[in-house]
């Protein structure tokens, strides 16, 4: 087995030793099925469909996911661990791996946890389940990048409370910096051709495209990119960490 495959099952492993991950799971389902079905207009829109679900997806997340990825590296430093993770036989690319993948199979495994929901909606009508499968892969990525974010700023704290309020921050910011209203504030104050690349940088603009049905190469490869250079400037922190 790979140090990042062993690193990956011992964290995987220790979601589940105490009532956090199940906590997690439970709020996540209650409040994915009560936003969709009861905080939108579901039964008025008189459509079989999951936008109302999917739509919901990066405000929950960007409570949720933090509260995942807080732990990452600031309960290593806390608790004392981190010195000893470094003189293991692995390197810090494959610690941090190990650690990313496991978040993101613990909220992929959430995310499966809701297919009562789509079989809701298959029940009342008959929705494009090829949308609803994008949608699905959408939400994954975001998380993902979500995740990788929170990974590489909880290596700058030993608090976990810290790590999750500058994680939170750093989502909304990716979040709204696509919204109209943002861009149209910005518009008189920067160069539009600056304003327009700032967009691009969008998290939600990307998101809401695959959650369209639209599997474009340009958007998964943001969140690709996105999710590499955040684990990649996590590694380089670790690593100076480490030097001094």
């Amino acid at each position: 087995m790979s140090p990042t495959m062993a690193v990956m099952r011992r964290e995987l492993r220790s979601y589940f030793v105490t009532p956090v991950a199940y906590v997690f799971l439970v709020i996540f389902l209650v409040l994915a099925g009560i936003l969709t079905f009861y905080a939108d207009d579901f039964y008025d829109r008189r459509i079989a469909d999951l936008q109302p679900f999917f739509v919901m997806h990066p405000w929950l997340y960007l409570i949720l996911v933090p509260a995942v990825s807080m732990r990452t590296w600031a309960e290593e430093a806390k608790s004392g661990t981190l010195e000893l993770l470094q003189t293991l036989p692995l390197t810090l690319w494959q610690a941090m791996l190990g650690k990313f993948l496991a978040a993101w199979l613990f909220v992929g495994l959430a995310l499966l946890l809701t297919f009562p929901i789509w079989i809701t909606v298959n029940y009342l009508g008959s929705p494009d389940n090829g949308i609803i499968i994008a949608g699905y892969i959408g939400s994954w990525l975001m998380a993902g990048a979500f995740l990788a974010i929170g990974a590489c700023l909880s290596t700058v704290t030993s608090s976990q409370v810290v790590a999750f309020i500058l994680t939170a921050l750093v989502c909304v910011l990716l979040i709204l910096v696509g919204q109209a209203e943002v861009m149209d504030f910005f518009q008189g104050v920067l160069p539009r051709k600056l304003v327009n690349g700032v967009a691009h940088l969008s998290m939600l603009r990307h998101y809401e495209a695959i959650a369209r049905g639209v599997l474009d190469v340009r958007d998964i490869i943001y969140f690709v990119l996105t999710i590499a250079a955040w684990l990649t400037a996590g590694v380089l922190v670790l690593d100076m960490k480490r030097s001094h």
